[in-house]
């Protein structure tokens, strides 16, 4: 009996192609700004909601546009934002089913807001 391998890392590594999450989102540091992306296939970019929660996590996820049909895909994350950012200037826009987020970076710290943990401030829908 002879065995033919053409990739022997499944043998190897077992788990190898499960190392990447579905809910995959990729994030770089640069001198200015934070940039998060993440592929969304056939979602439409009005149900993609980006959020920010008391001023310390941004939200990404997916919602029904009409409250009855569920989203294309079900879509959620949440990150702890940095303390020297600029809340007020987060981006996002939506193309060719990539989803991108500019959290600019801030000189100053922001301050600790006190709210309720379920009040959620939305920044904008994706462009």
């Amino acid at each position: 009996m002879e065995i033919s391998i053409s990739d022997p890392r499944p043998l190897l590594f077992p788990y190898y192609r499960y190392t990447i999450p579905r809910n995959y989102v990729h994030w770089v540091q640069t001198s200015d700004s934070h940039l998060f992306s993440a592929d969304l296939p056939g979602v439409r970019k009005e149900e993609i909601k980006v959020e920010v929660e008391d001023s310390r996590y941004l939200i990404i996820r997916t919602e029904a546009v009409d409250g009855v049909t569920s989203p294309a895909k079900s879509f959620s994350r949440k990150f702890r934002l940095p303390v020297m950012v600029d809340v007020d200037g987060i981006s996002a826009g939506f193309e060719n089913g990539v989803l991108e987020i500019t959290v600019p970076r801030s000189s100053f710290r922001r301050r600790a807001v006190a709210h309720s943990p379920d009040q959620l401030q939305l920044l904008a829908r994706a462009a």
